[in-house]
Formats: C-alpha cells, sequence, structure tokens
C-alpha cells in the first residue's frame, strides 16, 4: 500500500464513507502476498517511503513476471528490477509496460518518475569498465525521483578529465564514486567536495586486485573525510543511499 493510498484509506475513515473494521480489514491483508515462492511487501512504500526492489538474480523469469504483476495490482506505479538477465527481459516485454537497460541489468516496469527534487546525484567512474556498476545505481536513483549527473571514464591515471569537472563535483549534494583496480577515485573525489561520497568498489582490474577487495580496502582506509563504502559492485545500494541523502532537506 502507497503513502497516497493509506491517506485515502484514513480519510474515507474521517468521512465516514469507510467503517474502523473496514479499514482494520484492509490493513491486516495489505501488508504481504504469500506468492508461495514469495511473499510481496506491499507495506515498505509506507514504511521506508519507497516500494519493493526485485532481486531478480536467481530468480526464474515467470517468478519475476508473477512478482511484477501483483506489485502492480496492489498500486505499485514503478518496479525496479536488479541483475535481471536477458530471458527475463525478454518475457518482461512481452506482458509488462517494460524497459530493460542492458548493461546496468536493470528494469524497469512501469513509468520512470520525474525527478522530486532541485539537486542532484553526481556519479563518476575511474573507467569504462566501472560504468555497468554505475549505471545500476544511475538508474536505481532515477527510479527513486532523483536528477542524475554522470561523469564516465575520469580516473586518477588521468586527471585532468576529472578536475574539468571541478564546478560538476562542487555542486553536488552527494556523489557516488565508482572505481575498481585500486579504488583511488573516492578518495579523490572525497579531497574536492563538501558533500558526502558514497565509494563502489568494482571487480575491475587485474590479479592483485582480487575481485575488488583491493578497491574495497583502499576505500575503506581513504584519508579524504566524508567517504562512506558499500559492497563490491553493489550499484543498487549505493544508488538507494544516494537517494536518501539527496532528498533529505527536499
Amino acid at each position: 500500500m502507497e503513502q497516497d493510498s493509506l491517506k485515502m484509506l484514513l480519510q474515507s475513515v474521517a468521512n465516514g464513507e469507510m467503517s474502523v473494521d473496514e479499514a482494520v480489514t484492509k490493513f491486516k491483508t495489505a501488508p504481504f502476498e504469500d506468492l508461495g515462492f514469495a511473499k510481496i511487501d506491499y507495506h515498505r512504500e509506507v514504511r521506508q517511503g519507497v516500494g519493493e526492489v526485485i532481486y531478480g538474480a536467481g530468480k526464474t523469469p515467470e517468478q519475476i513476471i508473477q512478482i511484477s504483476e501483483n506489485m502492480l495490482k496492489n498500486g505499485q506505479k514503478t518496479i525496479l528490477i536488479t541483475r535481471m538477465r536477458d530471458e527475463a527481459a525478454e518475457l518482461a516485454e512481452k506482458c509488462l509496460p517494460f524497459t530493460y537497460h542492458k548493461t546496468a541489468q536493470i528494469g524497469i516496469v512501469g513509468k520512470m518518475p520525474s525527478p522530486s527534487t532541485e539537486t542532484s546525484v553526481l556519479i563518476a567512474t575511474g573507467g569504462t569498465s566501472d560504468v555497468h556498476v554505475a549505471e545500476e545505481a544511475a538508474l536505481t536513483a532515477e527510479v527513486l525521483g532523483n536528477k542524475v549527473i554522470r561523469l564516465y571514464d575520469v580516473g586518477v591515471s588521468g586527471i585532468h578529465r576529472l578536475l574539468s569537472h571541478s564546478e560538476e563535483i562542487m555542486n553536488a549534494k552527494v556523489i557516488v564514486a565508482v572505481a575498481g583496480m585500486e579504488g583511488a577515485l573516492a578518495s579523490v573525489i572525497g579531497g574536492l567536495a563538501d558533500c558526502p561520497v558514497i565509494a563502489v568498489p568494482t571487480s575491475v582490474g587485474y590479479g592483485a586486485a582480487f575481485g575488488g577487495v583491493a578497491a574495497l580496502l583502499s576505500m575503506l582506509n581513504s584519508c579524504a573525510s566524508g567517504v562512506s563504502v558499500v559492497n563490491i559492485d553493489n550499484g543498487f545500494g549505493a544508488g538507494y543511499l544516494a537517494s536518501m541523502i539527496n532528498h533529505i532537506g527536499g
């Protein structure tokens, strides 16, 4: 149940259009629905301000479709599906109002909402190889109602590329820095910006990068203040957190 639906329900009780008992029944049935293979949390948007997101990895295309259809029926206007495989996207395109972003493995059911704040989320990558993680973060933030500025391939091996965007960096309300290899991008941006920086280590790099562990440890040990770190390749988590920060006071 979305917040608007909750307000309408309470207003109906206040107006005498619905009895208290009827409202209680709706609350009892609204929290979640058991589909056998999944329990859909319809009250997530009421509790957290954002509806449930579907994690596509490990689910069959049919399961993703059934979950999405039930969420649409229960009032969720935009549904984000992360780590979605191509075969699931092909089926979704036949059954749902759906857009697939292959690079990020993101599926979006319904209409992309307009930005709900004037401030922006800036997302930067060290290299082109990090873009798939950055796009997961960017699309997540956009689905959650944020304007997103993308600065891709601005890593420290050619730092002049990053410095040419100093104005955008200094005007952002929150920055997501996505990098593999040694993960230095987050520290450099952290030393330029006056806003929170969310560092995302990626599994990009040669052998001693250890699948992103080297970048993770570098980011955790950043000497720049105001840098926090999410898990390796967790673009979704970074985009979600960036949206929460961007909406504070907005």
